[in-house]
């Protein structure tokens, strides 16, 4: 056996990376697909659109490597949380587009729940906020939105899923209808603590447990795929939520050991043990992986606008043609010019969850050049992390030495420098980049003993650069300030109270 295949399906694109033991990438394949916005604030995918553009990639990528299915030791799922998935048991087809995890349709039914003074409850057993980024909810929505939808739901003839078992659905030929725990815990029907999902909060959110998938470890053969896909039945043997994902990849096995990955959002995890640990900062209680009979557990901030901020100076202002030139045109000014820019496009995540926030740039002069947005745009990035990091540092009553660093974002200097700064401590970024990927093909690998333990793994991670902190504390401070000056402008401006 040569390698591990990993399937990376995120917000934007699909890729797929083959690896073999040494974590070496032997190939990578990548394909963007649409993104859909039916109005302000929604946001959608194609479910089916999903699944073709990341058969495809694994295809090509096999192809393109020279490795035969038949060579692949194991394939492991890494995924976009929360994106909800309800498709027909009997066809298979999608019965409404996938409601991504940025979607905030559900708020005001959020808010609903808040009133009825569920929250606590809610939060105690999920280690959750009751916020229109997790499942539930979009679940409701499609069942009360897609005519007969709630009674087939209850009558069996319907399959919720996130990503991941979507995927899995498909990659069995519809035989396997299940996930893992790191995308349960991200639903708000799952009890982290006893590992189940929980008849009084599907009751809660009207989500009838007929439709709710099988939960199995992250790492552990679940399945082969259909011999007809890839030109053999490969095992199918991981499975993590791409923040898990990443943490594993990154050979966080340590509590108090954190990572940040730069995708689409932003997501920093921090592994805290055998046990949940409540946040009193705004952050959340996750699993972080289910390895065998063992849950961990994880802190998390999530950042909902990172790298796609980015992507509107793209595609939305026209100001860069390509994503990897916005370092260069940030760099062409000296500073942001007093400049911030809060991307709330579709409201806060950690700490805040305010989804009712949306994108600000303040500051602006007629001297204000198309730089200095770039600019800003990148420290906001970097801005909202250093807001997380604070809250986890409080819950974890101790102080982070170093921040690991992965996810497309990473290779920019500019922006890793500023987060350096902004933060206070080292972050580094590992030869390895793909680790989110590569966490998936660990899990997977880990299920077939491809690689034998924990150890093999942290033995193969290698650091590529480390970013010291340069600025000074009172610069930092003057930074900060502003900062929050500019936040309290962008919150809750959806909602005509700003």
């Amino acid at each position: 056996m040569r390698a591990i295949l990993a399937l990376d399906q995120g917000t934007t694109s699909s890729r797929a990376i083959l690896c073999d033991r040494d974590s070496r990438i032997l190939g990578v394949a990548q394909q963007e697909f649409g993104q859909h916005f039916p109005r302000p604030g929604w946001v959608e995918h194609d479910a089916e659109e999903i699944w073709t553009s990341q058969l495809a990639v694994a295809q090509r990528v096999l192809r393109e490597s020279g490795v035969d299915a038949a060579e692949v030791a194991a394939l492991g799922i890494t995924n976009q949380r929360e994106t909800t998935l309800v498709w027909d048991r009997g066809s298979g087809r999608p019965i409404h587009n996938a409601i991504v995890w940025q979607d905030r349709r559900t708020a005001d039914r959020c808010e609903e729940l808040k009133a009825q003074g569920v929250e606590q409850l809610v939060t105690a057993r999920t280690g959750l906020v009751l916020d229109p980024y997790f499942s539930a909810t979009k679940v409701a929505y499609i069942l009360d939105h897609v005519d007969g939808a709630r009674d087939r739901a209850k009558r069996g003839e319907l399959a919720f899923g996130t990503v991941d078992a979507w995927l899995l659905y498909r990659l069995t030929g519809g035989r396997v209808h299940a996930t893992d725990a790191t995308n349960a815990a991200r639903t708000l029907l799952f009890d982290i603590g006893r590992g189940v999902w929980d008849d009084e909060l599907c009751e809660l959110f009207g989500v009838p447990r007929a439709m709710l998938p099988q939960v199995v470890p992250s790492s552990g053969r679940i399945a082969d795929s259909d011999p007809a896909l890839l030109g053999a039945a490969v095992p199918i043997a991981g499975i993590a939520g791409d923040q898990h994902a990443a943490l594993f990849g990154q050979t966080c096995f340590t509590p108090g050991v954190a990572k940040t990955t730069y995708g689409t959002g932003c997501f920093l995890l921090s592994l805290v043990g055998d046990t949940p640990r409540p946040s009193r900062n705004g952050l959340l209680s996750t699993v972080a992986w289910q390895i065998g009979e063992r849950t961990e557990y994880a802190l998390e901030g999530s950042v909902f606008v990172g790298g796609a901020v980015v992507q509107w100076l793209r595609d939305g202002l026209g100001l860069i043609r390509d994503s990897a030139e916005v370092e260069s045109l940030a760099g062409s000014v000296p500073d942001n010019g007093g400049v911030y820019f809060v991307p709330a496009f579709v409201g806060l995540g950690a700490p805040h969850w305010d989804p009712h926030a949306r994108g600000t740039i303040t500051g602006l002069t007629r001297g204000t050049e198309a730089g200095h947005v770039a600019r800003a745009a990148l420290e906001g990035i970097a801005y909202q992390v250093r807001d997380v990091l604070d809250g986890m540092q409080q819950d974890a009553g101790s102080e982070l030495t170093e921040m690991r660093v992965d996810g497309g974002a990473c290779a920019n200097d500019l922006l890793m420098q500023f987060q350096a700064d902004i933060l206070g401590i080292p972050v580094v970024r590992p030869q390895v980049v793909e680790t989110t990927a590569l966490g998936a093909a660990y899990l997977a690998g880990l299920a077939v003993s491809f690689w034998q333990d924990r150890d093999a793994l942290r033995s193969l991670w290698r650091e590529d650069r480390r970013y010291e902190p340069q600025m000074s504390a009172d610069e930092v401070a003057h930074k900060l300030k502003r900062w929050r000056d500019a936040l309290a402008r962008a919150r809750g401006w959806d909602s005509g109270t700003a």
